[in-house]
């Protein structure tokens, strides 16, 4: 469903945004995942005021039943809405209705009954170990100027030798320079954690920095644009994309990639999976233990091809 079908009353809507300035404030929310959320709450509210035959005040949140959650889903699915989807946004509902119930003592036993539809979890695509290397080694020469290809190799450097994200690697200011043994790192719902730092990726930085141009200062971006702006994350896709197509890489070889062929790799060499989870900054070992299904399945498929009884 692209947007609602009625809007919500004035007070639901003052609710939404309160507590939309609370997941900032307190949960370091990123501005795509607030706008997500804004977006999916809004949607249901919508559907509630419609469904209902009206909006009313925070009330009306309250005496919602399972009847009223089941035709909610249903007209997700009918609007084309996929089971990863309808699972986020039920979850991001879910989420605002414990909010509101601890303030208003709501009962929404109802709302937190409503099981998240099925499906299936993707499974990263990380590279291989010689094609991380080889995508390190190309991406530096994909721009006209050398301190910008230092720099483009220098954020490559980062995501695959410490399993960054981009939104990371792109959001270091001047402050955080030099870095030292190790970097501490603010991710996802504000979440910090210290990430050790191999020599190559603080000599790829200070190469970049030697060559850039621009007057760094703290509170400046750490990697710049060619007009001495924030590099955005737009670049290094295209970047990457202009360097798998010479390689002959998938359209999975993207900046994302490197974080999980940094994990991947650090588990084939027998990293702990708890450590790991640390350094990746995942909330849940569950999100971390993903690796695992690939490094079985990359054993598997040595098993199958190489193992005498595999070929009886």
């Amino acid at each position: 469903m692209s947007a609602p079908l009625a809007l919500p009353s004035a007070a639901q809507r003052d609710a939404l945004q309160t507590w939309l300035g609370g997941l900032v404030a307190l949960d370091g929310a990123s501005e795509h995942t607030v706008a997500a959320y804004a977006q999916d709450v809004g949607q249901f509210l919508g559907f509630l005021a419609f469904h209902l035959g009206g909006a009313e005040g925070l009330g009306q949140i309250g005496r919602i039943g399972q009847a009223d959650m089941r035709a909610w889903m249903a007209r997700e699915r009918a609007g084309g809405i996929g089971s990863r989807s309808l699972a986020r946004k039920l979850s991001a509902v879910k989420s605002f209705a414990r909010w509101l119930a601890e303030r208003e003592g709501f009962d929404i036993s109802a709302i937190l009954a409503t099981r998240a539809p099925k499906y299936a979890r993707t499974l990263p695509r990380p590279l291989n170990e010689q094609a991380a290397r080889d995508m390190i080694a190309l991406v530096p020469l994909q721009t006209r100027n050398d301190w910008e290809g230092l720099r483009d190799g220098a954020v490559v450097t980062l995501l695959y030798g410490c399993g960054l994200r981009i939104s990371e690697a792109l959001g270091l200011c001047g402050r955080d320079w030099p870095f030292g043994d190790s970097l501490r790192i603010r991710g996802k719902g504000g979440r910090e954690r210290e990430v050790p730092l191999l020599p190559v990726a603080c000599a790829a930085v200070a190469a970049y920095l030697r060559a850039c141009p621009h007057t760094m200062t703290p509170g400046s971006a750490l990697f710049r644009a060619s007009r001495g702006g924030p590099l955005n994350r737009r670049h290094m896709a295209k970047v990457m994309e202009d360097t798998r197509l010479q390689l002959g890489l998938p359209a999975t070889a993207t900046p994302h990639a490197l974080r999980h062929s940094f994990a991947t790799h650090l588990l084939a060499a027998g990293g702990d999976l708890r450590a790991i989870q640390e350094l990746l900054g995942h909330a849940s070992l569950q999100s971390t233990q993903v690796y695992t299904a690939i490094d079985s399945g990359q054993l598997m498929a040595i098993y199958k091809t190489a193992h005498p009884r595999a070929q009886m």
